[in-house]
């Protein structure tokens, strides 16, 4: 059903409307499209012209000029925007030019390697029709040792997070010779979830890196992804020590968006005492499914995906709908502890609309390929601004309209 059903129906239901304390309305923009670059590799166009890519977003251009006038780029454009492709095609364009160069791709989990890493198979697949063969691979502790050898002497393009470069990359730096002799692009892919402790822990692994670099030679560019933040320039720069351009014009194409701060009623006026936010996210949920609205529900911890992921199945066994059989796969739960083949599982499940809500900790806050969700339930303050935007832009992609609604639990810092 179309989401505009839905919102009019939450208008016109006082016990909803009321706790609305926020309903801000972000309209729809076109997309800013610019044509290939002249210089581009013929065989990245096939490639790209394959997927059905025919021109590039504003920023994906300015990405490439900056790369290929040799700076480092820090990317900030909005979630689903083809910041992927940003640092793909000059890194690519790179290798089919020169055969010896190689490529560090950093990412902060194992989930979102694995996506991004099928994404660039996508490419290399057409690539290989033509005759050009860029092996790419993923490098972490789910990587069996039989493998590891091989990758170390022909992976061009490998994929690792900061935790495996620091133990059981930079180490034995000896054994990867070739690779940082050739080393000329990093990417750093999700940049401000390196904050804080963690984030100081990973400069000193960049700090490393670099020296390791220069010491075979080489002085790589670095290319940078990070959600919509205040300091992007300072951010990154105090994580490399390498300066950055910024790019943060997103020129990709976006639909209207709803995004609705919901407040739980007071249940007793002396102690002041709300409503759970989980409480109200159940029937807020029932709704989103009962008008068929693919949903992600973010949660603050493993038990609450558990909660919800329970009560949401027990509304569904009453449901009169009949076609809802299987309600373990039409809701799913998402969070760490899965195995790795289950969360394959629900991500395909997801892409392919057959799981219509998904309650998941911030594992899904990310920029994993998940279809084309609509709507987005944020149980929780999430703790900072940036992840409230990024859970809040999972839901809505291309020019689809979307939803994201944030309920408020009595936590002080979720009431100011």
């Amino acid at each position: 059903m179309d989401l505009s059903n839905i919102l009019s129906r939450w208008k016109a239901t006082p016990s909803i409307f009321e706790n609305v304390s926020t309903w801000h309305f972000i309209p729809a923009k076109n997309a800013q499209w610019e044509s290939f670059p002249k210089n581009l590799d013929s065989d990245l166009v096939y490639a790209l012209s394959s997927l059905g890519i025919k021109q590039l977003y504003s920023h994906q251009l300015q990405c490439w000029e900056c790369i290929k006038a040799g700076g480092n780029a820090v990317i900030t454009s909005g979630t689903a925007s083809g910041k992927s492709l940003c640092y793909n095609l000059p890194i690519l364009n790179e290798m089919l030019k020169d055969e010896e160069s190689r490529a560090l791709y950093l990412f902060p989990t194992k989930a979102l390697a694995q996506d991004q890493y099928q994404n660039i198979l996508e490419i290399i697949r057409y690539l290989d029709n033509r005759g050009k063969h860029i092996v790419s691979a993923t490098y972490d502790g789910d990587t069996p040792p039989a493998s590891r050898p091989e990758i170390r002497t022909k992976a061009r393009i490998l994929i690792t997070n900061p935790d495996m470069l620091h133990i059981g990359i930079l180490p034995h730096h000896t054994n990867w010779a070739e690779f940082f002799k050739n080393l000329r692009f990093v990417v750093i892919d999700e940049a401000h979830i390196y904050r804080g402790i963690f984030g100081s822990h990973v400069t000193n692994v960049i700090r490393r890196l670099n020296r390791i670099a220069n010491y075979y030679g080489s002085f790589p560019q670095f290319i940078s992804t990070t959600a919509t933040i205040a300091n992007p320039i300072e951010h990154i720069e105090k994580l490399t020590e390498h300066s950055f351009n910024l790019i943060n014009i997103d020129g990709s194409q976006r639909g209207e968006k709803h995004f609705l701060i919901y407040n739980p009623p007071i249940i007793d006026q002396e102690l002041g005492i709300r409503r759970s936010a989980l409480q109200e996210a159940i029937p807020l949920g029932e709704d989103l499914l009962t008008y068929d609205i693919q949903t992600i529900v973010f949660a603050r911890s493993r038990r609450t995906v558990e909660m919800v992921l329970t009560y949401l199945r027990e509304k569904i066994k009453a449901s009169p709908i009949k076609s809802w059989q299987d309600q373990n796969e039409i809701i799913r739960g998402y969070r760490s502890g899965y195995l790795p083949r289950q969360r394959r599982a629900i991500e395909k499940d997801l892409r392919d609309g057959k799981t219509r809500i998904v309650i998941a900790t911030n594992a899904l806050e990310l920029g994993i390929d998940i279809g084309d969700i609509k709507a987005a339930l944020l149980i929780g303050y999430p703790g900072t601004i940036a992840s409230t935007r990024q859970q809040g832009g999972r839901a809505g992609s291309g020019s689809a309209a979307s939803l994201a609604v944030l309920i408020c639990t009595a936590n002080p810092l979720d009431q100011f």
